[in-house]
C-alpha cells in the first residue's frame, strides 16, 4: 500500500507492490498441481485392517433342503375336452296345406309323443273334395262292372272294358288325394319330444309349408368335442366316458362316433359321446367337460408348490440323488386334483425337494433333511423380516443368481437365514439390507458409499457377494 503524502490527501488502496499477493498465487497453484497429481495417480489410502476378532467368511457349504420320499404309482391317463350337449334330433313342423287354424291342441313346453295333434285347420273344403272323390269312385266302379257284363254276354268290346278300368283307377287316385288333403289339415308331431316353439294361433291363416312348431328330442343327449391329432389314437367307438355338465350333473356316457376327416381350420377331429337322459334332467345346448380314459401310466402325486422352472422355461421337479446332488427333471402333468397333481417324468423312487428348491441348481451339492427335522418355529425376530421361504411363493426359477455363497434359505441348523425373503418367483431376495457403517468409525468399517444390500450369512455374519468370491467382513451394526 502506497504511503499517504504529507498533505494527508486520501488515495485509493493499491496492492501492486504487496509481497503477499504473489505468495498467495503461488500457493494456490501448488495446491491445484498437488490435487491433480494425486487424482491422476489413482492412489487411495487403504482402510485400516479389521480387528482380529471380527469373523471372516467361511468356505461355502452344502445348502440344507427339505426332502420327501415319493414312490411312483399306477394311474389312469385321461383325455379331457370341453364340448356341448346336443339333442338327439330336432324338427320344424310345417303345415302341408294352407288354411285357417281352427284349433290348437297343445302348449309350448309340453312333452308330446309322435302323432300327437298340434293344431287343426278348417277342413271344410277338404271334406267336400273327399265326398266328390268318393262319388266318382262309385260311378267309375259301376261303369266298369257294366262294361265287363256286356263283354261276357258278347255284346261288349274289350276296349270298352279297358276304358272303364282306367276311369276307375283315376277315380280311386283322386279319392286318395282327397283323403290325404283332409289328413294334412291336421298338424301332428313327427316324433316324441318337447314342444320348444308354437307359432300358430286360432283363427290365423297359415300357408302351405309355413312353420307351425318346433320339437326337440333330448333323449339321449349327444356331447360333441374336438379331438387334437396327437390324442386321436387313444379314442375309439365304444369307450366309456365321464361327462360333467356345467349345471353340476356328472353322468356316464359312451363314445359313439369318431371322425376320420380333420377340420381344415383347427386340424381337430369330431367325436361324439352319447349320454342317457330319460328324465330330461339335462337340457340340450349346455356346456360339458368330457373325460375319457386312454391308458395307464406311472406317476407321482405331488403338491403344485414343489414345481420349478428350468433355465429354458421347462416345468419340472427337483430331486436329490444318492450322491446328495440336486437333479432337475422335466415333468408332464397327468391329471390334477383339488389336493395335488399327478406327474410323470421322475424316477420310480425319488427324494423330492419340498423346501429350498428355488435356491439350488441341477448338479449342486445339498444337505437333504426330512421336513420334520427342520426347525420351522423360529420367531420372526430371529429370522429377520424374511422368515422361512415359502414354496407357495411361485415357481422358483432354476437358473437364478441364487446359487451363490451364503444365500441358503436354511442355515446349518436347519433354520432360515436372516434377511432372506421369498421373491414372487420363488427365489430369495435381499429384503433386509446389512447394517449401515458408521462413517466416523476408525475400526476399518466399510466405506459409506459401498453397497450393503447383500444378504448376511447366518454362520459368519458376512455379506454374500453375488460373484461367488469371498466377501469382505460386514460393517458392524449400530447399537
Amino acid at each position: 500500500m502506497a504511503p499517504n503524502t504529507d498533505d494527508d490527501t486520501p488515495r485509493p488502496l493499491r496492492f501492486d507492490t504487496d509481497p503477499g499477493e504473489s505468495r498467495a498465487r503461488w500457493l494456490a497453484a501448488a495446491l491445484v498441481v498437488a490435487v491433480v497429481g494425486w487424482m491422476g495417480s489413482g492412489f487411495v489410502i487403504p482402510a485400516e485392517e479389521p480387528p482380529a476378532e471380527q469373523p471372516v467368511a467361511e468356505a461355502e457349504r452344502a445348502i440344507a433342503v427339505a426332502v420327501r420320499q415319493s414312490t411312483a404309482q399306477s394311474v389312469t391317463r385321461y383325455f379331457r375336452a370341453e364340448g356341448q350337449a346336443l339333442p338327439q334330433r330336432t324338427a320344424l313342423v310345417a303345415a302341408e296345406v294352407g288354411g285357417t287354424i281352427e284349433a290348437v291342441e297343445v302348449a309350448k313346453g309340453d312333452r308330446i309323443k309322435g302323432g300327437t295333434v298340434i293344431a287343426r285347420l278348417d277342413d271344410t273344403e277338404q271334406r267336400a273334395a273327399l265326398a266328390r272323390a268318393e262319388e266318382e269312385v262309385r260311378g267309375a266302379a259301376r261303369d266298369f262292372e257294366n262294361a265287363q257284363t256286356l263283354l261276357d254276354r258278347g255284346s261288349g268290346t274289350v276296349d270298352r272294358v279297358s276304358q272303364a278300368r282306367t276311369a276307375l283307377a283315376q277315380a280311386r287316385s283322386g279319392l286318395t288325394t282327397a283323403q290325404e288333403a283332409l289328413d294334412a289339415a291336421v298338424i301332428e308331431a313327427p316324433f316324441e319330444g318337447t314342444l320348444e316353439d308354437l307359432t300358430v294361433e286360432v283363427g290365423e291363416y297359415i300357408g302351405a309349408g309355413a312353420e307351425a312348431a318346433s320339437i326337440v328330442d333330448a333323449t339321449p343327449l349327444t356331447v360333441a368335442v374336438q379331438v387334437p391329432q396327437q390324442s386321436l389314437g387313444g379314442i375309439g367307438v365304444g369307450q366309456p366316458a365321464e361327462v360333467s355338465f356345467i349345471t353340476g350333473q356328472v353322468v356316464q356316457g359312451e363314445v359313439t362316433f369318431v371322425g376320420t376327416n380333420a377340420a381344415t381350420d383347427t386340424r381337430t377331429f369330431l367325436a361324439e359321446i352319447e349320454v342317457a337322459n330319460e328324465d330330461l334332467a339335462i337340457p340340450a345346448g349346455i356346456s360339458a367337460e368330457v373325460s375319457i380314459p386312454v391308458g395307464e401310466t406311472v406317476a407321482h402325486f405331488l403338491s403344485p408348490a414343489v414345481l420349478s422352472l428350468g433355465s429354458d422355461g421347462t416345468l419340472g421337479v427337483k430331486t436329490v440323488d444318492d450322491a446328495n446332488l440336486a437333479r432337475f427333471h422335466a415333468i408332464e402333468i397327468v391329471s390334477a386334483q383339488t389336493d395335488g397333481i399327478w406327474v410323470e417324468g421322475l424316477p420310480e423312487e425319488a427324494r423330492i425337494i419340498t423346501v429350498g428348491q428355488g435356491f439350488v441348481r441341477d448338479g449342486e451339492e445339498v444337505a437333504p433333511r426330512a421336513a420334520d427335522e427342520l426347525d420351522t418355529s423360529l420367531s420372526a425376530e430371529a429370522l429377520g423380516t424374511g422368515g422361512m421361504p415359502s414354496p407357495q411363493g411361485g415357481l422358483p426359477v432354476e437358473d437364478a443368481e441364487a446359487d451363490t455363497p451364503g444365500r441358503s434359505p436354511l442355515n446349518g441348523d436347519g433354520g432360515a437365514a436372516p434377511g432372506a425373503e421369498t421373491a414372487p418367483n420363488g427365489a430369495a431376495s435381499a429384503a433386509t439390507p446389512a447394517p449401515e457403517a458408521d462413517p466416523g468409525a476408525e475400526d476399518g468399517a466399510a466405506d459409506a458409499g459401498s453397497e450393503t444390500d447383500a444378504p448376511i450369512d447366518a454362520a459368519t455374519g458376512t455379506s454374500a457377494d453375488t460373484s461367488g468370491e469371498t466377501d469382505a467382513p460386514a460393517a458392524e451394526a449400530r447399537q
